[in-house]
Order: C-alpha cells, then structure tokens, then sequence
C-alpha cells in the first residue's frame, strides 16, 4: 500500500514538472532570453520594405513590432521569402514569421498558424500594351510567380499553357521584371498588386480575386500554450481598432480593409 502511495506521489510530481515545461515553452524562452526572432518580408511596399534609413517598414513590421512590444522584448527581423519561411521556423531559426504568409492546409500540416491577421486574394497584374483581358489570356504568355507560393500553385491547375518565370522573391525580384517590362504579366496577392498597379501607369490588374486567403503568423509546432497566447494577441489586434488603422496607413483612407472576424 505504501508502495502505491509512493508511486502515485511521484508520478504525480512528473507530470507537474511536465506540465510547469510544457507552460513555460516558447514564450518564457523569449521573455528570458530578452529578443523574439521575427521572419518578415521586406521586398515590396506596403506589406514590408526598407525605409530610406534601411530600417524595415510597412504593414507587417508594425504587427511584428506590436508582438514584440506586448512580449515586453526586443525585435530582431529577418527577411525571409517562399518556402524558406516553414524551413527556419521548423529549425528554430526564427520564434515566429509575419511575412504575408497564406495559411494553407498544405504548409498547415508543418507550421501552427494563428488566426488570421489580414486577408488577401491572388490577383493578376500585366502590362497594358499585352492583350490580355482574362486569364485565359494568360495562355502563352511569361507570367512571373513566386516560386512554392499560391499562385504558382493556381496558375498550373487554371492556365496550364502559361510559361512561368520562377523567383525566389516576387518582391521585389518579380515587381523588378513586371517594371522592366521583361515579363507578361505576374500573380501574387493583392495587397502587394493593387499597390503596385497605382505606381506604375504601365500596369493594370484583372478585375476579381482567385482566391481568398488567410494571412497569419507561423509558428513552430508543439507549444499549445504559445499557439493560444497568439491567438489572443490576433483578436486583440483586431477587435481593439488597430487593424484598420493600420489597413488605412499603409493603403490610405479610403481603402476598404477586408473583414476580419477572428474566424478562418
């Protein structure tokens, strides 16, 4: 009897021990270590880009800077792009990406996503002077994707015909050949498109979105605990008014930022 007394006493103990670690995780290891290591994308306006003191900048990096602050740590960023972004938060590269990542089912199975931050859909850019007015116009022509994204993915189901031009980077190695001219036309996400197309009058987009995709932090999977703490920081962001404050900064004021109901 005391033998089971004992036993139950210890095993007992072990799963405090395992719970108190397990409620530790990736969040004490951050505040401990004083810095949370952020992938972002700073390849195109507004979604994030190097300002004119080559510090990071745009819609993103102020979210990051949000997180950041709310962990009471300091911000450390790397710029980060394709699939390199599921490949550093499984090496522990990185705590966490907000790199205008789509939250998929695919990369879902690798990565934690939190709920979604912000929303865009696939959309067509291509140069006025093509004739191309639906995307089955896209049929022989060189369209610039980014290499492992949505839009790769959409581009080989819908037009089959069209001749990809792979980048690692859409922004800004895409939005370089789209401006050069040495591409037909290009497909990414329309937060990152729309903007584009009002820069450049040599450009327009295709009415519609191909998509309607999530946009959420990533993180590492296996810390339940941190995954919930995002979450909650995600719904304060949103329901606190700061998201479409931050949706008109970057996109001005009279931009309609898509809504978001803390759902997928």
């Amino acid at each position: 009897m005391k033998l089971k007394t004992l036993m139950a006493t210890l095993l007992s103990g072990v799963i405090a021990l395992s719970s108190t670690a397990a409620l530790a995780g990736k969040m004490e290891e951050i505040r401990e270590r004083g810095f949370i290591k952020i992938g972002v994308s700073l390849g195109g306006e507004p979604i994030g880009f190097r300002d004119t003191k080559n510090q990071p900048a745009g819609y993103d990096v102020d979210l990051a800077y949000r997180l950041a602050e709310k962990l009471g740590v300091e911000p450390r960023f790397t710029d980060v792009h394709g699939d390199a972004r599921v490949s550093m938060l499984f090496s522990d590269q990185l705590d966490a990406v907000i790199g205008n990542m789509s939250a998929t089912l695919t990369r879902a199975k690798s990565v934690n996503f939190t709920l979604p931050y912000a929303r865009a859909g696939l959309r067509v850019v291509y140069q006025k002077d093509q004739k191309i007015q639906s995307l089955a116009d896209l049929d022989g022509k060189k369209v610039v994707v980014g290499r492992g994204s949505t839009g790769e993915a959409f581009l080989k189901r819908a037009v089959p015909g069209a001749k990809l031009v792979y980048t690692d980077n859409f922004a800004p190695d895409g939005i370089l050949l789209l401006r050069q001219g040495r591409v037909d036309a290009g497909i990414e996400d329309s937060s990152l498109i729309d903007y584009l197309a009002t820069q450049n009058q040599r450009l327009a987009t295709l009415p519609g979105l191909h998509s309607n995709d999530p946009i959420a932090i990533g993180i590492r999977k296996g810390d339940p605990e941190f995954l919930r703490w995002m979450d909650m920081f995600v719904s304060d962001y949103i329901n606190s008014g700061d998201y479409e404050k931050s949706y008109h900064k970057w996109w001005g004021d009279d931009a309609n930022p898509p809504a978001l109901i803390g759902v997928w």
